[in-house]
């Protein structure tokens, strides 16, 4: 399964085919690449067939995007098929009773699944849906919230924007070109605090090393 959500990249387009052949070697077994794309435009482009330089070997995806995806606004069948419905927020976010639903739904589901598909959603979803996310988990008359929507929910939240600050920081360093080793890379993923995070992504933007943004 593959997510994309960003404009069309020819770079990991011609990825794809590789992966899938590596994979295919390694397991024995047929692969078909699935994609999720929360945009149309960039849907319709990765459902293109791709050539390969092998004879014979041309990959087409299997494409999930907003027009494959139902708007869930009834939190009785979110609640029903919680991953469709976390898609749903993942490609109708902008509908706020698609938000609503989904996080309604949310109380009905066991106390071991319900933060891990939130934070899946809120991982998947646009800036704005994530907004209406949080708004919802902070109102005092949403019927969801309570100790542990406080306690879980605002766990995965923060862990959430943890990972999405470390991987901002190695994106400044992959597109300054400047390497970055496996133990630095799991260093900075496995860091939760925000303020560290953003010094390092401060950091990124003029180091010369990966050495340098940890340098007291």
């Amino acid at each position: 399964m593959v997510e994309i959500q960003q404009r069309p990249d020819p770079d990991k387009q011609r990825a794809l085919p590789r992966y899938a052949a590596a994979l295919w070697l390694q397991l024995n077994c047929p692969v078909t690449v699935l994609v999720f794309s929360p945009e149309a435009r960039t849907a319709v482009w990765a459902a293109k067939p791709i050539p390969t330089s092998l004879p014979g070997y041309t990959l087409t995806c299997q494409v999930m995007g907003p027009d494959h995806i139902p708007l869930i606004t009834d939190p009785a069948e979110a609640a029903a098929q919680p991953e469709l419905s976390a898609l749903s927020v993942m490609n109708h976010g902008e509908h706020a009773k698609v938000v609503e639903a989904f996080v309604a739904a949310l109380q009905h589901l066991p106390a071991e699944h319900a933060p891990h598909y939130y934070e899946y959603a809120y991982r998947m979803a646009s800036q704005a849906a994530r907004h209406l996310m949080e708004a919802l988990m902070e109102s005092t008359v949403w019927p969801v919230y309570s100790p542990f929507a406080k306690m879980h929910y605002g766990k995965g939240l923060q862990a959430g924007r943890a990972e999405g600050e470390a991987r901002a920081v190695l994106t400044i360093l992959e597109a300054r070109g400047i390497p970055v080793s496996e133990d630095d890379r799991a260093f900075i993923m496995e860091c939760t605090d925000l303020e560290r995070l953003d010094e390092w992504a401060r950091r990124a933007v003029t180091a010369t090393s990966a050495a340098d943004l940890f340098t007291e």
